[in-house]
């Protein structure tokens, strides 16, 4: 149990008693130091707040936290997550898992967490492997990779999971990464305050299996020419001197020399459009592991959440029918005797 001297503003408050068992180096070091520490401005409690994860490394997530926790089978944490967020609404829920437990088994789970606007906070490590099973090629590796599962190089296309959130409608889409604490904690804040589905891609190091397969964008001296900050209601620059610009022709999302098609034409961003498309676009510009590539909030919109919806039609429901009869409803329709 965690220290009962401390209080909620102190990261030891939400750290359990457990070793944290990581490899040294691993990237989910600092994305645990990010959630713990942004917990402790957020008012909200302990036994408020649960963690749900599938399997794979990024799984023993809710080990670490000292709030509820919930460890379950490969890829169903949105499924189960879902169940607990319909019966306690009131709960603060975080589902926590890798590219592979939620793009491959758990892929089916995840767009329909989405598309529903489940209120949940769904956090993907992106490490591009499988590290907890020793270094296979995971949805989102690249095309050639070779891994134990693919000797001769990976053939299969990956999965862009920024542009899978926006195609199932997500209201929250946002990217980080974990070398970045201030950053990674301001993202999370901002997906803790969204009513609904928020899901966040965080660049995930695994220092063992596939090391420093984002250092082209992440790296201190590589950001200011390839990452991209997304902010709301300002134009979309980068670059050392802010000399490059995404513009949108047709609806798909372009880089540009500033000097060459001038401030007027650099798209702004708008993280509030109702439609996906822009976010869609913006998601489709990070398709290898060295182009420039956005991060920040991406899309953040308002639609009517899951739970939510569900409790107003019962209650509607009740209100003109009264209230349910479970007994006739199992003797209800196709229904025999067993001699």
């Amino acid at each position: 149990m965690t220290d009962v001297t401390l209080d909620p503003t102190q990261r030891g408050y939400w750290t359990s008693d457990q070793e944290v068992r990581w490899c040294p180096g691993c990237g989910d070091y600092g994305i645990l130091a990010a959630m713990q520490f942004l917990h402790t401005s957020l008012d909200v409690k302990r036994e408020e707040t649960v963690f749900v994860s599938g399997i794979g490394c990024a799984a023993r997530f809710p080990y670490y936290m000292s709030t509820y926790g919930v460890h379950r089978i490969h890829g169903r944490a949105p499924a189960i997550a879902t169940g607990l967020a319909l019966a306690r609404p009131d709960l603060h829920i975080w589902v926590v898992g890798g590219d592979g437990d939620m793009l491959s088994i758990g892929g089916n789970h995840l767009i329909h967490a989405l598309r529903r606007n489940v209120n949940l906070k769904i956090l993907m490590f992106n490490n591009q492997i499988y590290g907890l099973t020793k270094g296979q090629y995971s949805p989102t590796s690249e095309v050639g990779k070779v891994t134990k599962s693919t000797p001769m190089g990976s053939i299969d296309p990956p999965f862009n999971p920024l542009s899978v959130a926006a195609g199932a409608g997500a209201t929250f889409i946002a990217r980080t990464h974990d070398l970045d604490r201030n950053h990674m904690m301001d993202v999370f804040q901002r997906a803790h305050e969204h009513k609904g589905a928020a899901f966040v891609e965080i660049y995930q190091n695994c220092n063992v299996f596939n090391d420093g397969a984002f250092d082209a964008i992440t790296k201190r001296s590589a950001r200011a020419e390839k990452m991209i900050d997304l902010v709301h209601g300002e134009p979309i620059l980068f670059g050392a001197d802010k000399q490059r610009g995404v513009v949108f022709e047709h609806g798909v999302a372009k880089l540009a020399e500033v000097a060459e098609v001038g401030m007027g034409a650099i798209a702004v961003h708008d993280e509030t459009n109702p439609n996906p498309t822009l976010s869609f676009a913006l998601a489709q510009l990070s398709n290898d592991r060295v182009s420039p590539t956005p991060f920040g909030v991406f899309r953040d919109v308002q639609t009517p959440e899951y739970a939510e919806a569900v409790t107003n039609q019962l209650l509607a429901s009740n209100e003109k029918n009264g209230p349910g009869d479970l007994a006739a409803l199992l003797r209800s329709g196709a229904t025999w005797e067993v001699a």
